[in-house]
């Protein structure tokens, strides 16, 4: 998801979101462990997008 669509978004939908994003790095890293190997490529867009979502959250935290 682009930065621009995520600043719309109210803090407690950016917060639902992180913790699905969170909740997915954590079952593909089990996976991983467990030899069930998952696309590598998916790994860099969900932390990614883990810290795009902080960094947005932290600019509306700035604001107020």
């Amino acid at each position: 998801m682009k930065a621009q669509e995520l600043r719309e978004k109210s803090v407690d939908e950016l917060k639902q979101e992180m913790m699905s994003l969170m909740q997915q790095q954590f079952k593909m890293r089990m996976k991983n462990d467990m030899g069930e190997a998952a696309q590598p490529h998916v790994f860099k867009i969900v932390r990614r997008s883990i810290a795009r979502i902080k960094t947005i959250l932290n600019e509306k935290e700035r604001q107020l």
